[in-house]
């Protein structure tokens, strides 16, 4: 019987909020502004790009190296976007910092696709990169860029940058309308405002920006898109000139997976638009949260004795991060809808959605048998030496001089704690036994990431607002 992390009396939720935020400014990749809060860090990649004669400066650092992957990036991007459309109220203060981590990447983007044709996906050499422990205000190794075109495709990069754009443009909309307008207008640039026209590679990617279009602008032809070839991404297969093969799951979400956001996002849509098409969203959206449930008969996940939802995999609590947002959104979507999920004989009610959703943020934050946040600088127990370059080594205000690629080891190998505090960071979390060993080289379970984050900013805000329901 799985023993559920005890509770406790109550999490600062609206701390825990600002510091999820506060943790992109740390991954920020550039000319940093003058109003950067993490001040141990400085300007880096000054040149990315320039060797192509391209600005790709800016960006975001997705983890612990410093690769600008921006397939990863994208979908934390467009992860802060929807917590913003869904809980903005309730960020209050931060808001505005959300908003500028949200522009800090919106910005980048507009520069990887600012030739027509072509769409920028990295920046920078992974396997030299690694090789490396050193500062991303140091680095030598090579910043060669990637890009993906009609010659080369590369959909689900290209369709989840579009993706991040358009939903950035509904945040922006009554904010900065001007530039809202540039986003949209971009993401349907690099879908060439024609849907079918994305470069298909894996459906479910290119579903997202279609859907995130379609509350965008409100034009027919991309509802009429997503009625017309939803059979292919729900039978898991989809026909790529004229050869078939396997698409993903219902039950997965991820940077690299959309398909139980989809179906979540469109069941909002279904009572609101008109069409004479049977559609199986709100049956694959139920069916992705009774693959959750702890008493559902078809659960797909497992469980920590300690109560952390676990998929296989790397960097397990980005699954609770993402999944978890799903369950509290569409509890608010089952709430419009004044219905309740039935998982074969269980009966369940919105509640039960959230409550779940709570039981993992709050694992997170300290409600664990360890009895530790795994949230850098949230509470008094946190990971001290987590798998992050600049975190682990002398920032450039203790050691001014150049740390080098090889020169950075034997901070990587010290059991000393990191020197910065990466702020609001969350790591990869504990294992399926519920131990964490707070190790450097243990990159699974101590490196952060920026699709971590980018989902719990949402459940943060949600549970600053509604804490008292529980």
């Amino acid at each position: 019987m799985m023993a559920m992390a005890a509770a406790v009396a109550s999490h600062d939720y609206g701390d825990a909020l600002a510091k999820s935020i506060l943790f992109f400014e740390g991954q920020r990749s550039g000319k940093l502004p003058p109003n950067q809060r993490m001040t141990w860090r400085k300007d880096s990649a000054l040149e990315d790009g320039f060797q192509i004669g391209v600005d790709l400066t800016g960006g975001y650092y997705d983890a612990g190296d410093n690769v600008k992957f921006n397939f990863p990036m994208a979908f934390s991007t467009t992860m802060l976007a929807w917590s913003v459309l869904e809980f903005g109220k309730s960020m209050e203060s931060d808001l505005q910092h959300a908003l500028d981590a949200i522009r800090w990447a919106t910005d980048y983007f507009l520069k990887a696709t600012s030739i027509p044709g072509i769409v920028y996906a990295q920046v920078g050499e992974p396997y030299g990169d690694h090789d490396c422990w050193e500062r991303p205000e140091d680095m030598d190794t090579a910043r060669t860029p990637y890009a993906v075109s009609k010659q080369f495709p590369g959909s689900e990069v290209s369709a989840e940058i579009a993706a991040a754009l358009a939903a950035s443009s509904i945040v922006f909309r009554s904010t900065d309308s001007t530039y809202a307008v540039k986003l949209l207008n971009r993401a349907k640039t690099i879908g060439t405002g024609d849907p079918t026209m994305i470069i298909w590679e894996n459906g479910c990617v290119p579903f997202t920006v279609i859907l995130v279009a379609m509350r965008a602008t409100k034009a027919p032809n991309y509802w009429n898109y997503v009625v017309e070839n939803i059979y292919n991404l729900g039978s898991g297969r989809k026909i790529t000139n004229g050869v078939s093969s396997s698409g993903g799951s219902v039950t997965e979400f991820g940077w690299d997976n959309k398909n139980a956001g989809i179906n979540v996002l469109v069941s909002r849509f279904i009572n609101t638009i008109n069409s004479n098409s049977s559609n199986p969203f709100i049956p694959k959206a139920d069916t992705f949260v009774c693959s959750l449930l702890p008493e559902s008969p078809t659960k797909s996940v497992s469980y920590s004795p300690g109560g952390l939802l676990f998929k296989p995999g790397g960097s397990n609590l980005q699954h609770a991060t993402t999944l978890s947002f799903l369950l509290v959104v569409y509890s608010r979507y089952l709430k419009q809808a004044n219905r309740d999920i039935h998982c074969g004989n269980v009966v369940v009610n919105r509640a039960r959605l959230v409550q779940v959703a709570k039981g993992q943020v709050d694992y997170i934050l300290g409600s664990n048998p360890l009895n530790m946040s795994y949230m850098v600088g949230y509470g008094k127990n946190f990971p001290q030496r987590i798998h992050h370059r600049s975190s682990s080594l002398p920032s450039v205000a203790q050691h001014t001089g150049k740390i080098g690629c090889q020169d950075g080891t034997k901070y990587y190998d010290s059991k000393n704690s990191n020197p910065n505090e990466l702020t609001g960071a969350v790591v990869g979390g504990p294992d399926a036994n519920d131990s964490y060993a707070d190790s450097r080289s243990d990159f699974v379970h101590s490196e952060p990431t920026t699709y971590i984050n980018a989902p719990l900013v949402g459940l943060l805000a949600y549970f600053k607002s509604n804490s008292r329901s529980f």
